[in-house]
């Protein structure tokens, strides 16, 4: 890599070369101005204005403008000059926690290489008692025209520098936190811990620039002659006006993206079988007139298998109970047809009694009267 400044670490009578070295880098897709009519490249060329000529790098210098317009020029030579230890210099001048730095005052990050071989053994014990102290160093250096403030700090085996903005730098949210009392009750702040559970933590190496991913996708697709590819519809929210609403719906919906299709359905159908279920045991009675419902069979057939020898015995004992009783009635059908029957033989016995007798009685009464006459 490639140093953009060179100078040396005093940590207090200790002096490390090191070089200055970017430690990140930019990906983004960088476009060129181009006249919309023609295509042609819009470029931005130095002029002089006195002389009405472009110039050249070299002929460029630096120069402080007053406030009556007044152009002072500034050489390299008077600020390599400056009467400060930091020009050549990253002072360190303080050791402090973490914790204390505000993250709103951290800018650019640099990575230290130590220049030289010399430079390896303080290089080493720096970056060992910032290990060992769980601390990390507070440094000035100056740096492009201007001193700055720094912050030192161990990643790796190397040492790395965070650029830091001065503390009057740093604005007060003045302003920016929402006016009046707002009340947030306690079941609101329980659901937004849970959708926090249930989001959890990333692996920061998984995300990527999706946005640079589709202008790149556009350039292909142009370059080739297609047809870039379009954008998805997506639904638009509406508003939502019940905030318990929308954060039960985040966790349902954080849960379902994290435990895949599989755990949403198996949720609802737990929630929505049970109300089924004990609707369906309370009226199969009423509705079947007497006949057992599916579910009170089920729990039978469940204990029957869980006690084969007990539900054995009870189902034999009701078999040979239906069994006699079934005997019994058919016992007592056939004593009710048989005594019928006998009382039907009996009256037609006595009819035919009762018809010989009065035709016997008749005979006599017309034999009688024959002789009397």
């Amino acid at each position: 890599m490639r140093s953009i400044w060179n100078g040396a670490i005093s940590f207090g009578l200790v002096s490390i070369p090191i070089k200055l070295v970017n430690a990140t880098e930019s990906h983004a897709v960088s476009f060129r101005q181009i006249h919309t009519e023609d295509g042609g490249r819009i470029r931005y060329r130095k002029v002089c204005e006195l002389e009405d000529r472009e110039v050249t790098q070299a002929e460029i210098g630096k120069a402080y403008e007053d406030a009556d317009g007044l152009m002072i020029p500034i050489t390299d030579e008077d600020l390599s000059q400056l009467p400060i230890p930091t020009a050549r210099t990253i002072e360190i001048v303080a050791f402090v926690p973490e914790d204390r730095i505000d993250p709103l005052q951290m800018g650019s990050a640099y990575y230290l290489a130590a220049s030289g071989a010399p430079a390896a053994k303080p290089y080493t014990l720096l970056r060992e008692a910032l290990k060992r102290s769980n601390r990390v160093a507070i440094a000035k250096f100056a740096l492009r025209g201007r001193e700055r403030l720094g912050m030192l700090r161990v990643v790796g085996d190397a040492i790395a520098m965070h650029g830091l903005l001065w503390p009057d730098e740093v604005r007060a949210p003045e302003g920016v936190a929402p006016e009046g009392g707002v009340t947030v009750r306690d079941q609101e702040l329980d659901l937004a811990d849970a959708l926090m559970d249930t989001l959890g933590e990333i692996d920061l190496d998984d995300l990527h620039d999706e946005y640079r991913e589709a202008v790149e996708e556009v350039v292909a697709a142009k370059a080739a002659g297609e047809r870039p590819p379009e954008a998805r519809e997506e639904a638009a929210p509406g508003k939502v006006l019940d905030l318990m609403a929308a954060l039960e719906n985040s966790v349902r919906a954080a849960r379902e993206s994290r435990d895949g299709e599989e755990a949403g359905p198996a949720e609802e159908a737990e929630v929505r079988s049970l109300p089924q279920r004990k609707t369906s045991s309370r009226r199969a009675p009423k509705e079947t007139g007497g006949k057992k419902s599916t579910s009170t069979a089920a729990k039978k057939t469940a204990a029957k298998k869980a006690e084969p020898k007990k539900s054995t015995a009870k189902s034999g004992t009701a078999r040979s109970s239906s069994t006699s009783s079934s005997r019994a009635a058919s016992a007592s059908a056939k004593k009710t047809a048989a005594k019928g029957t006998a009382k039907k033989a009996a009256g037609r016995s006595t009819a035919k009694e009762t018809a010989k007798s009065t035709g016997r009685s008749t005979a006599k009464k017309t034999a009688s009267r024959r002789r009397s006459a």
